[in-house]
């Protein structure tokens, strides 16, 4: 697998559930979000501009997606708003098309352009580390199967880790299916304990 094909595997409509840990403040808070991902061929548009938005030759792009996405947290004050879109672009390297850069128009932590190092473990797993002027991200993203996808991420500013959290994501599609297949990961030690 390579970068590409991981996000290609991606496309289509998620349920996200998060946890997220505030370590300074010892304390958890629990969210969820609706993540629409849709595939961008190399040719597209909004590929070439992020692209020379970055200062990178759009040739070297193999694509990338346009994602969406509408959520909320548990500690959210009133009008807090927490929908956002970005485009990704991939451009891979040269001699190894499982790591590269990833390019956005918009990041999550901080909304300016912003570029990441991502590369694919030897699980297949795409881990993602993204820095920028306060604070630094770093992601891993991997499949259970086709319809759940598993997220963690820290985030570190100022020397230390702030923030910790855990998302099981689950694509919409026939949803007694889904429900069979997410039944035995909700007994799992590895995900109730974290």
């Amino acid at each position: 697998m390579d970068g590409l094909t991981f996000f290609q595997n991606s496309a289509g409509k998620w349920r996200s559930q998060r946890t997220t840990h505030h370590l300074p403040f010892r304390r958890a808070e629990t969210g969820g979000s609706e993540i629409k991902v849709e595939h961008l061929e190399q040719n597209d548009p909004k590929i070439k501009e992020i692209c020379e938005m970055h200062s990178f030759d759009p040739s070297l792009s193999v694509g990338g997606s346009y994602v969406t996405w509408d959520g909320a947290m548990q500690w959210d004050k009133e009008n807090e708003n927490h929908q956002g879109e970005t485009v990704f672009a991939l451009i891979p390297n040269q001699e190894n098309p499982r790591q590269g850069k990833l390019l956005r128009e918009r990041g999550y932590a901080e909304i300016v352009p912003v570029a990441g190092e991502y590369y694919l473990d030897h699980e297949d797993a795409l881990i993602l580390s993204t820095e920028y002027e306060t604070m630094t991200i770093h992601e891993k993203f991997w499949f259970v199967n086709d319809n759940i996808r598993m997220r963690t991420s820290t985030v570190q500013r100022f020397g230390g880790f702030n923030t910790a959290t855990f998302c099981i994501e689950v694509r919409e599609a026939d949803n007694q299916v889904i429900a069979e297949e997410i039944k035995p990961l909700l007994n799992t030690p590895s995900i109730t304990g974290w």
